[in-house]
């Protein structure tokens, strides 16, 4: 449960709060009403700094109350603007509040534009992610948030802020608590809660289908209690349907491919895009967005057994086309084939997905963008754009055709990957291609920042949730 919000129009007489953040706008010399004035020119006077550096660097003071002062830029991106408020309000959360006071300052547009960003970052960053530790304090929360110089309703912001808390709280989770089937358990509380329908096809019924690419992969966990999970959203007003597809690894050993404890590290991490796809699902439905929503989660573990899969297998897709196995680590392709074939059959009016799929998207961005790629110019200009305006930014990739004949091959349809690596990312795609319906409107984002060591953007912690915001973004865009 993030924290209470609460709006105030007027800011309060007498400034007593124990902790509090000022925003106010960008210029070359203070407003006569800022809170706390003398003491901020004193803090600028020691440091020599003058009042137009705020817009680059924050400032705080702690005597009787912690406060925190800033410029906000109005020409500056959200990406940048979440960051600034993260570091203003650093100083603050790391003494662990109850309650923060957040005043904003200037035109109507600049009120509205702190408040929805402070109120983001304080929200997401106020509560900490699940930890194990023996001696945890739960009294170290943020409660409540306090926002004076705004009279506005940021009920779209908290949903948000909730969608992301969510996915990077399922993220954080241990492997032997998200297995398969406990995290299919977990997302049958989560849709009785929200009123979600749920569905699902066990390994029993995928054999029956004919799935065999998902199948390929979960028959190497003994237990066999990986699933393609079915989660629907509906408003009635809704004109249009999206699908939102998720791979969800709940532990990735590289298979027979083993990988190295380095890169098994954090492997348990390799269901967030299932885990952002839940987030935008919770904000869609928090928000009650006018929009259908599918959503198709592919939950499996890629482990090592007699049964697992292995190099030079040739399997059968659920669509039919055969695949010859290259690399078991390749295994997020496999699962998501078949996802993407049951999701596209439905006709929906675009379809996204969402992995953790490439080493090679991260090498090529590293952890400040995702990558996204799609088979229509205008849904990846919309993509892009949409990045820019919600904080979580993209790059767009090609797909052109040529490409494929990598993976060309003798014996099968077309290969799984290459092991040669190079543009691993765009071969990922085309690879994923050969699964999506004709006609359906198709963009992939591959999660190269779903962590980041030092945070990104607005959210302080390593493991980001990407992908929520701008998929809300994005379903409000289309």
């Amino acid at each position: 449960m993030l924290a209470q919000l609460s709006v105030f129009p007027v800011l309060p007489a007498k400034m007593d709060a124990p902790y509090f953040l000022v925003i106010f706008p960008k210029g070359k010399s203070l407003p006569k009403d800022l809170p706390h004035l003398e003491i901020l020119k004193n803090v600028l006077a020691r440091r020599d700094m003058k009042a137009s550096e705020l817009a680059k660097s924050p400032v705080s003071a702690n005597a009787e109350r912690m406060v925190a002062w800033m410029m906000l830029d109005m020409e500056k991106d959200a990406f940048s603007s979440l960051a600034l408020i993260r570091k203003a309000m650093q100083p603050l959360l790391e003494e662990h509040p109850s309650e923060i006071a957040i005043v904003v300052m200037g035109d109507e547009a600049q009120r509205k534009r702190a408040a929805e960003l402070s109120a983001f970052v304080a929200l997401a960053n106020g509560t900490p992610l699940p930890v194990h530790k023996k001696k945890e304090d739960e009294g170290r929360v943020l409660r409540k948030i306090a926002i004076y110089g705004y009279d506005g309703s940021l009920e779209n912001v908290r949903a948000a802020a909730e969608g992301n808390f969510l996915s990077r709280s399922l993220t954080v989770l241990p492997p032997n608590e998200l297995t398969p089937l406990l995290y299919r358990k977990r997302i049958q509380k989560l849709a009785k809660a929200h009123g979600w329908k749920y569905d699902e096809f066990d390994m029993k019924a995928l054999r029956k289908m004919g799935a065999g690419a998902f199948v390929a992969v979960a028959q190497g966990s003994e237990t066999e209690d990986a699933a393609i999970v079915h989660l629907s959203y509906r408003h009635p007003k809704a004109k249009k349907t999206v699908a939102l597809v998720g791979k969800g690894i709940c532990f990735d050993t590289g298979g027979h491919n083993l990988k190295p404890a380095r890169y098994m590290h954090n492997m348990h991490e390799d269901m967030n895009g299932s885990a952002v796809v839940l987030g935008i699902l919770l904000g869609a439905s928090m928000q009650k967005l006018q929009v259908n929503l599918d959503c198709w989660l592919a939950i499996a573990q890629n482990h090592i057994s007699p049964k697992a899969y292995k190099q030079n297998d040739i399997v059968k897709a659920l669509n039919g086309t055969t695949i010859e196995v290259m690399h078991t680590d390749a295994e997020g392709r496999m699962v998501l084939a078949d996802t993407l074939t049951l999701a596209s059959r439905e006709k929906p009016g675009m379809m996204i997905d969402f992995a953790t799929l490439t080493g090679s998207m991260e090498e090529a961005l590293g952890n400040r963008y995702s990558g996204v790629m799609g088979n229509r110019e205008e849904l990846l200009a919309l993509a892009v754009g949409s990045g820019r305006k919600a904080g979580e930014r993209l790059c767009a990739f090609p797909m052109d055709e040529d490409y494929e004949e990598a993976l060309e091959s003798k014996f099968a349809d077309i290969k799984q990957c290459t092991l040669e690596g190079g543009a691993d990312h765009i071969l990922a795609m085309r690879f994923l291609n050969r699964f999506v319906e004709k006609d359906t409107p198709w963009l992939h984002v591959d999660l190269s920042a779903s962590r980041s060591d030092e945070g990104l953007g607005g959210i302080a912690t390593e493991v980001t949730g990407f992908g929520v915001v701008w998929g809300l973004e994005m379903l409000k865009a289309h």
